[in-house]
């Protein structure tokens, strides 16, 4: 054994004061690890390992056999003890068989557990009053914003810190076992040996590498896992012992408990699918001391099946952008390794910079929480970069396809974090899913181009889609971007114009064909249903998307364009007031269906592209919208005050495009979504949709009828509580001024997410890790007042919680780093942390216009403030690790 009384590496520690979860609350608690793109192993809120989805497609409930941490140590003067390093199994135990022995329920665990964590950061620490030691865990991936390839690392990494709390050395081993999932799916004839656990080392890391030799080498199934330490002393077990009944668990737990030594032997000589590999870390820790041993899963699925395939013609097999940039398992493992310190270091100044902030715990939860889904199975990454969403993932597989656009809608976490990744998704809504006619197929095809989706264009998704082509121009500053999409955009605002009378040729929704700026016809839509008439949703909507390509018209010179296009918005602006508004807020004026929207593809359910799996969509299989022509039409929300009727001002507000609509109405709509829509508690609400919350939990519903006219068959999830739409109301709140309004939405979505009844970094909608979730990064835009353009080389804040210091993090497609105001010293620092920020304003309202100073990393640069923007003499550039400071001298 060698003596250590401490490692060379920076422990991490969570101080923050982010919510710890314990007892009952660690039940429910699943936090992800993994790439972008590359699948997930989860980590249950006792130490437990869970849900190993690292095989390119949704796999809940997946856990591995005999995959565990475990402990055992002793002094000098006492006799041994082992222990599986997690808290205690809790109830229920209903199996008729006794508790699984693959997962050796009825082995010592520690007797108390603690969960906290702080995205992509979780610890966990436990604790007996019988052991002279406590286990901490640091378990983490790579997640450095704007870093695409090292945050699409399919790995799992684990820091265990052992202290002894008692005044003897302790000798101790810790344990990681992991067993092999592999198979030979689809080879001819059927291997004759199973999966191989092997023994390798090699540049500072050593381990098992996990394959199966008899793998079809192009296979999607087919990959390679690793299980690997950097620590010197370690025994390396390729495989426990292989024999009958319960012989391999005796062995293992026997010879581990006795001296911390397994061996690897069998009574079967020959690999056998399902063997368990182990890894033993070795050391000696002096009375009051600690060592912090490392451990890493690695994984690599190189291919994947084609999940959104149509006809033969499309790849039935894809390459991951893992599986491009990465030879297998231990390659990513040695990776990983070598570039350690980097990678841990430029993730714990992310994590360091976001949990840092003034902003409330519950905000920072539900932000951070929520980017998680970017690396859960509902995201894809393949070869070429380009990236994909589902809307949410079912148990086993994914739930609707396509990176749907009136769902993504909602999503700004990728936009802000990684806008890279979110112009893909740009391009291939304006480069192949948008026809000439402008009808945009609002589900995609794999791969993009290789046919369109048949279904009737989604009025909310293709305008929203115009709305966020303006948000990533002005993060990214990319003209060569936008001049590329433009095209594409203008064809699709120019559909609702353009569309004809035509069922056959598919443009017969008649959105707007008198071109007044206010939405009329057909609108499908994010309920999975058909709008008939001017409706505040789709409308705004629209706004946005006209005044978004007002200012891109004008800025690439198509005046004439911008003028076209300025004209319909003021049109649609007033005529939303004076045909929509009803003192409170907007309602829709339902139109009969005439004639010919009498058409054979009514029948069908236009839901039914979500899949087998879905959730969603009409259940009678009848038409979404009429049993018969001139009748007023099913599921439209008429008087109804719907949570969603201001998405486009949001959207707009998120965007930098400023008020689309009347200021003072978008002000009064938003707290009367609130007063009427959220309730606290539910307990007597009735809700016969799918049910979110209920009882004492509080929520916001989709939509309610204060003033009356709520049909006898309503719109479809109008009783249900979704926490994309809560979080997208809060932003809005916020945005208008009503912080409170907006903060309790955020509290009450984070009680129903409180590890006991649900987890915390899974919020569902129509599947697990839903997309829509991701508007919870617009209630941070709108607490810090954010604003940026980098076309314009300009940021600014305006801060909507008033503080003697207020400090939060930024994130823009060039650069990130934090933001500080101490408004008693009149001081604002902006720091960039990574990339570049190339500034020539920055607006910080307090300022006001009094006399400052200004310094670039410490060296004096001419400046000047009015109305608290402070212009630059000329545009710096913010390299990381250099501030921007303005000083008040007046103070």
């Amino acid at each position: 054994m060698i003596q250590i009384t401490n490692t060379n590496q920076k422990n991490i520690r969570l101080n923050s004061n982010q919510r710890n979860f314990s007892g009952d609350a660690l039940s429910e608690i699943a936090f992800p690890l993994g790439g972008i793109g590359t699948g997930t192993i989860s980590l249950g809120g006792r130490g437990n390992l869970r849900d190993f989805e690292i095989f390119n497609h949704p796999d809940k409930g997946n856990n591995f056999a005999f995959t565990f941490f475990a402990l055992r140590g002793k002094t000098v003067s006492s006799k041994p003890f082992a222990r599986i390093l997690e808290g205690a199994v809790p109830p229920p135990y209903r199996s008729g068989f006794g508790e699984s022995p693959t997962h050796l329920i009825g082995v010592p665990r520690f007797a108390h557990a603690d969960f906290k964590a702080e995205y992509p950061t979780a610890q966990i620490t436990l604790t007996d009053p019988g052991l002279p030691v406590s286990a901490s865990l640091i378990a983490w991936n790579p997640f450095i914003p704007l870093n695409v390839p090292d945050s699409a690392l399919p790995a799992a990494l684990f820091e265990w810190t052992i202290t002894n709390e008692g005044n003897e050395a302790i000798e101790i081993s810790l344990a990681a076992s992991l067993s092999n999932p592999l198979t030979a799916e689809g080879a001819t004839p059927k291997p004759q040996s199973g999966s191989l656990n092997s023994e390798r080392s090699g540049k500072g890391t050593r381990g098992v590498f996990l394959t199966h030799p008899g793998a079809v080498a192009d296979a999607p199934e087919t990959g390679t896992l690793a299980l690997t330490t950097s620590h010197e002393d370690v025994d390396i077990v390729p495989h426990w012992f292989r024999g009958a009944w319960f012989d391999k668990s005796h062995l293992f737990w026997d010879q581990f408990a006795e001296d911390g030594r397994v061996e690897a032997n069998g009574e079967s000589p020959a690999p056998v699918d399902g063997d368990t590999a182990s890894i033993v870390l070795h050391a000696t820790i002096p009375a009051h001391g600690s060592v912090t041993l490392p451990v890493s899963i690695t994984w690599l699925f190189p291919r994947m099946k084609n999940p959104w395939r149509d006809g033969d013609e499309a790849p039935a097999v894809l390459e991951t952008y893992a599986g491009a940039r990465h030879a297998d398992a231990w390659a990513v493992a040695e990776y990983v390794n070598d570039h350690l310190p980097r990678l841990r270091a430029e993730t714990d100044k992310w994590r360091t910079a976001l949990f840092s902030s003034t902003l409330p715990e519950t905000v920072l939860e539900a932000i951070s929480s929520q980017a998680s889904i970017i690396r859960t199975p509902t995201c894809l990454l393949l070869a070429d970069g380009r990236f994909f969403g589902w809307e949410g993932c079912s148990d086993k597989g994914g739930c609707c396809k396509g990176s749907c656009t009136h769902v993504w809608n909602y999503e700004q976490s990728l936009a802000f974090l990684f806008p890279e990744l979110e112009r893909t998704m740009r391009q291939t809504e304006f480069l192949h899913n948008t026809r000439e006619s402008g009808n945009m197929g609002f589900r995609t095809n794999l791969p993009p181009g290789s046919s369109l989706s048949g279904q009737k264009p989604c009025a909310d998704g293709q305008m929203g889609t115009i709305i966020q082509v303006y948000r990533d121009w002005q993060l990214s500053g990319d003209d060569a971007f936008l001049r590329e999409v433009w095209p594409g955009v203008k064809r699709a605002l120019e559909y609702a114009w353009t569309m004809t009378t035509d069922a056959a040729a598919g443009n017969d929704c008649l959105w707007d064909p008198d071109k007044d700026g206010l939405m009329e016809g057909e609108q499908h839509n994010t309920y999975d249903i058909e709008f008939f008439g001017p409706n505040p949703l789709c409308s705004v909507m629209y706004l946005g998307a006209l005044k978004a390509c007002e200012e891109i018209a004008r800025h690439l010179g198509e005046t004439a364009k911008a003028a076209e296009y300025r004209a319909v918005y003021e049109s649609g602006q007033a005529k939303i007031d004076a045909e929509l508004w009803n003192g409170e807020y907007f309602i829709q004026k339902v139109h009969v269906i005439p004639e010919i929207r009498l058409r054979e593809d009514l029948k069908t359910p236009s839901a039914s592209s979500c899949g087998p799996s879905c959730a969603c969509g009409p259940a009678d299989g009848k038409s979404p919208a009429l049993e018969s022509a001139n009748a007023h039409p099913k599921y439209q929300h008429g008087t109804g005050c719907l949570s969603d009727q201001l998405l486009g001002q949001w959207a707009s507000h998120v965007a930098g495009l400023g008020y689309v609509i009347d200021p003072a109405h978008a002000r009064e709509a938003i707290k009367a979504v609130y007063r009427y829509n959220f309730r606290s508690p539910l307990a007597d609400h009735a809700n016969v949709q799918r049910v979110y919350a209920f009882g004492d939990e509080a929520g916001l519903l989709v939509c309610s009828w204060p003033k009356g006219g709520r049909e006898v068959l309503p719109l479809p999830y109008s009783d249900e509580v979704w926490t994309g739409m809560e979080y997208q109301v809060a932003g809005h709140l916020i945005y208008e001024g009503a912080i409170d309004e907006g903060l309790a939405i955020v509290d009450a979505v984070a009680a129903r997410y409180s590890g006991n009844n649900r987890n915390p970094w899974n919020q569902v909608e129509c599947g697990h890790h839903y997309a829509r979730a991701m508007a919870s990064w617009s209630v941070k835009l709108a607490l810090d007042g954010f604003s940026y353009s980098v076309p314009n080389q300009a940021i600014g804040f305006a801060p909507k919680v008033a503080s003697e210091m207020y400090r939060t993090f930024w994130s823009i497609g060039t650069g990130w780093g934090t933001f500080e105001h101490d408004r008693t010293k009149g001081v604002v620092k902006l720091t960039v942390l990574h990339g570049t920020l190339t500034l020539r304003t920055l607006a910080a309202g307090s300022l006001g216009d009094g006399a400052i100073t200004a310094s670039h990393s410490g060296q004096p640069i001419q400046a000047k403030v009015s109305d608290g923007i402070v212009t630059l003499a000329s545009p710096a550039a913010i390299k990381a690790g250099e501030t921007l400071e303005i000083r008040a001298t007046s103070l």
